[in-house]
């Protein structure tokens, strides 16, 4: 038998943690002096400290550890946490790859300016024919299940020129369940679709800015112009909406991304 000192070094697990296993009863001393407290662990017990330790490396947590090294004989049993726990890491890699690429976006801003600069317009968008869908949907990140709804008019014929924009019509922001509509001006008559309804949008006068780039930078776009409406004594009069004259649906590069942000005035 090992003493703990001994357990410990050959283990690589410190004494603190070795007496921390054994209070959740992960891993106990094979045999306690009652005499002095001592703990001895059996030379074979190095494996199983060897399991425990790889495990948390995989990232489970020790109450999951417990489960599996109590079942360790049973195949089908590891094999499910394994893969349960390969699973969880892919999305969390997907995640971490995401934030990268939005940190990577943001340097890259931050070398072209320190302060993005946008020009605000009043226009008036004149009245169009125009397909719409409106739908709630389950994030704003999926507003493409609106246009794919869209295109499945085949023989729509774009406007000359073609508006096409998504309407946020909720009064807050939302995380899940939002309501968006969607429309696209074009040329001609149709009748509607299950999805798909043709309206004659009304004229509207609008403050507006140019976002060039991907979508980070909406939030300071749509600052530069709710300000410049309070600055210049306008007052907002119904949803914003954005006009993609370069979408996803043109480039998939967002530095290529062409965005009005509108908001309708008074």
């Amino acid at each position: 038998m090992l003493k703990i000192g001994e357990f410990s070094k050959l283990s690589r697990v410190s004494i603190r943690m070795l007496r921390h296993y054994d209070d959740i009863g992960l891993i106990k001393p094979y045999f306690i002096d009652p005499s002095n407290g001592y703990r001895y662990y059996q030379e074979e017990q190095l494996f199983i400290i060897g399991r425990i330790t790889s495990l948390k490396e995989m990232g489970f947590s020790l109450s999951d550890i417990i489960q599996i090294i109590n079942c360790y004989d049973r195949k089908e049993k590891i094999d499910t946490f394994l893969l349960d726990k390969k699973s969880e890491l892919r999305k969390e890699m997907e995640e971490y790859e995401y934030k990268i690429r939005l940190l990577d976006s943001a340097l890259k801003r931050l070398e072209k300016e320190s302060l993005m600069k946008f020009d605000v317009n009043v226009k008036t968008i004149p009245e169009r024919y125009a397909a719409t869908v409106q739908m709630v949907i389950p994030r704003y990140e999926e507003e493409g299940l609106l246009w794919s709804k869209l295109m499945e008019c085949k023989n729509l014929i774009p406007d000359d020129p073609c508006l096409s924009a998504a309407v946020f019509l909720d009064k807050e922001y939302k995380e899940e369940n939002v309501e968006v509509m969607i429309w696209m001006s074009v040329k001609g008559k149709y009748e509607d679709t299950e999805h798909v309804k043709f309206k004659t949008l009304p004229a509207i006068k609008i403050a507006s800015c140019i976002l060039k780039g991907s979508y980070q930078g909406m939030n300071e776009a749509t600052a530069s112009v709710v300000s410049w409406i309070k600055d210049n004594g306008y007052h907002c009069n119904g949803p914003m909406f954005n006009i993609y004259h370069v979408s996803p649906a043109q480039s998939q590069n967002p530095d290529d991304f062409v965005t009005e942000v509108c908001f309708p005035i008074e």
